[in-house]
């Protein structure tokens, strides 16, 4: 007599598991090697890590050196504002094409500002592509957190805006920032500073 065989239990069907998404602040996020900071830092080549910058775009890096010698009262309170990640997340809301970038407004309008006017510190040096500049009102001490970055040479404007430093690598990725079709070169959608850092921070 055969022993009847029974048919085995069908598997179970675990069910699914509930996620939930944790808050990018509330990760651990894994910091950057002593060693490997080194050769970030030194990759950059710029001829002072106090006195130059690295400024992140949606499509890549770009080295600012500031020219402390010329405004070295603007240098200082850039110097102030970034370490503050003042600038971080800041769009670029006038472009024109040909013309020149400026972000710097904490209201993403062209009217806001860190609230310290600096005065003016201009000098001989020229406007020209990869020139950054201070933006400011009509009184020429009425710079404060704003600048800008020129596409192409500005003469007309030599003598009359603080130049604090230069793009020194990057100026592709400075021409890739999304133009202005607004009024003045306002933009509908526009970039945004990824962040900002002195060199010698990192």
């Amino acid at each position: 007599m055969t022993k009847e065989i029974k048919k085995a239990d069908e598997p179970k069907k675990l069910a699914a598991k509930k996620t939930t998404s944790i808050p990018k602040s509330e990760t651990k996020q894994i910091g950057v090697s002593e060693a490997r900071a080194k050769k970030i830092k030194h990759s950059y080549k710029v001829k002072d890590p106090e006195n130059s910058l690295v400024l992140k775009l949606k499509d890549g890096d770009v080295v600012i050196e500031m020219f402390a010698d010329a405004a070295p009262n603007h240098v200082a309170r850039i110097k102030e504002l970034v370490r503050s990640k003042f600038y971080d997340g800041l769009k670029f809301h006038r472009v024109i094409e040909g013309f020149m970038a400026q972000t710097g407004c904490p209201l993403g309008t062209g009217t806001g500002g860190s609230g310290q006017k600096i005065p003016a510190e201009f000098s001989n040096l020229p406007h020209k592509r990869g020139t950054v500049s201070m933006a400011r009102a009509m009184h020429p001490h009425s710079a404060d957190s704003q600048f800008f970055i020129c596409f192409n040479n500005c003469e007309w404007l030599d003598g009359q805006y603080t130049i604090w430093g230069e793009v020194t690598s990057g100026m592709e990725y400075v021409d890739m920032i999304t133009k202005g079709k607004g009024p003045n070169g306002q933009v509908q959608y526009p970039d945004e500073i990824i962040t900002i850092r002195v060199v010698a921070d990192l």
